[in-house]
């Protein structure tokens, strides 16, 4: 037999249903119009850099089609005088990778709001993060080809002080989301910012910046054949070579060379980060 009691109880039951029911509702109203918004706009995108148009993109088709026929079979006859080049976008990608991250551990020690001496001095290392990364390497390559010449060293720079506005930007947030208590622990043996930094803070994150690190080295090692067609040295630049005397199976050639190396520096780079987990 039934009584007020658990009337009562099956209307409070019966109204957290309905809340439950209605909140789940508007949350999915909410995430369909998110969803449709995003698709207006990739919709639109689409349509204003052409991807929407049929009969350019077959012809595009067919013309990349007769671009690879050209490019069968590739000729490795010059495969001999590559190998230096290639070691050039090595060395650079290294000596890039570690020109970044001499740049942003203080740039990141600053902008981190937990290790950051002056809420003014996180707001300009922010601000000088966002200026790096926001420049384009190839433009600061073209920047250094004009200023110190020709060679790997303009690539190297331009790579380590572009990579410096993201690496810094990872190491800043990885600083920032460092567990607490063993920094209020350093704190309260009476350590100093150094101390408390050295630690109280690099022991948590460090297997995270060597993580950073090795990814940001693979990515240099792509980025350092784009920047070799500006003159920057490197690989890259074998490669504009041959495409501006129209040599499209040595482009080939060095492509496969390249798509070896890369396959390389991946698996030596996941090696590298296994060990630091």
């Amino acid at each position: 037999m039934s009584g007020p009691g658990s009337a009562t109880l099956e209307e409070q039951r019966e109204q957290e249903y309905r809340q439950i029911s209605d909140h789940a509702r508007s949350g999915w109203k909410r995430s369909i119009a998110v969803g449709g918004f995003i698709l207006v706009v990739v919709v639109v995108s689409a349509w204003v850099v052409g991807m929407l148009d049929g009969t350019r993109m077959i012809t595009g088709l067919a013309d990349i089609a007769d671009l690879l026929s050209e490019m069968w079979v590739p000729d490795f006859t010059n495969i001999n005088s590559w190998w230096g080049p290639l070691w050039d976008s090595m060395t650079m990608s290294i000596a890039a990778t570690a020109l970044a991250v001499v740049l942003s551990v203080p740039l990141a020690l600053c902008g981190a709001r937990n290790t950051s001496p002056h809420p003014a001095l996180y707001w300009v290392a922010r601000l000088f993060l966002n200026v790096l990364r926001s420049v384009p390497e190839l433009i600061m390559a073209i920047v250094f080809v004009a200023a110190v010449g020709f060679g790997a060293l303009p690539g190297a720079l331009a790579l380590g002080i572009h990579s410096a506005g993201m690496v810094g930007k990872f190491f800043a947030e990885a600083i920032e989301h460092a567990d607490n208590a063993p920094i209020e622990a350093a704190r309260a043996t009476g350590a100093g910012p150094a101390q408390v930094i050295l630690h109280g803070i690099l022991p948590q994150v460090l297997p995270q910046l060597a993580d950073v690190t090795v990814y940001r080295w693979e990515l240099n090692f792509r980025a350092s054949v784009v920047v070799g067609v500006v003159g920057a040295g490197g690989i890259g630049f074998e490669l504009i070579a041959a495409l501006r005397t129209l040599q499209y199976d040595e482009v080939a050639a060095i492509l496969l060379v390249i798509l070896a190396t890369v396959t390389v520096v991946d698996a030596l780079g996941g090696a590298l980060r296994k060990r630091f987990q």
